[in-house]
């Protein structure tokens, strides 16, 4: 089972407004249709979406207990939990909020280190069009860039200076 290929996932990204339609109720609530979880496997180089991070049930986090404190799980491998929201603009879709949440693990001892709040906290940011990439190191922050670029380039060029910026990747 573990020989099969990987599915390829693509972003959430187009949908038709969820609030159309409606005249009150619920208007200006966020929405989760547009907004993805990217994971980052800093040591093997590479991002993928991974959708059941949305419930914290991603590849990388099943089967482990996290703990609060970074320093229990010494010999965690490093991840980053990046939550990335698309909108879609009269230019066409945009990457419009990202950002990142360190994650470790290990899967040895089946313990890792996160902040849930953290993680709860970045996604709620990323809906409301935040870019929040600077604690990132440069090797991840150069990964989740050409992630990024090779999803959708032109996406990548309609986005914010201050994303780019932030993964120093002009």
């Amino acid at each position: 089972m573990e020989n099969q290929p990987k599915k390829k996932m693509g972003f959430n990204i187009v949908k038709n407004d969820p609030m159309a339609g409606h005249k009150g109720f619920g208007a200006g609530v966020l929405t989760l249709d547009n907004i993805s979880p990217v994971i980052i496997d800093v040591e093997a180089g590479d991002a993928a979406v991974d959708v059941g991070a949305m419930h914290a049930r991603s590849a990388v986090e099943k089967g482990i207990k996290f703990l609060p404190d970074k320093t229990q799980v010494p010999n965690g491998k490093p991840y980053w939990l990046v939550w990335v929201t698309i909108e879609v603009t009269a230019d066409g879709p945009l990457y419009a909020g990202v950002t990142a949440c360190e994650m470790t693990v290990d899967r040895e001892i089946r313990r890792g280190y996160k902040s849930l709040p953290e993680h709860v906290n970045k996604m709620d940011k990323s809906l409301k069009r935040y870019i929040m990439v600077d604690h990132m190191d440069d090797r991840s922050k150069k990964i989740l860039a050409e992630y990024l670029q090779n999803h959708n380039s032109e996406m990548w060029e309609k986005s914010s200076e201050e994303l780019k910026q932030g993964l120093q990747a002009l």
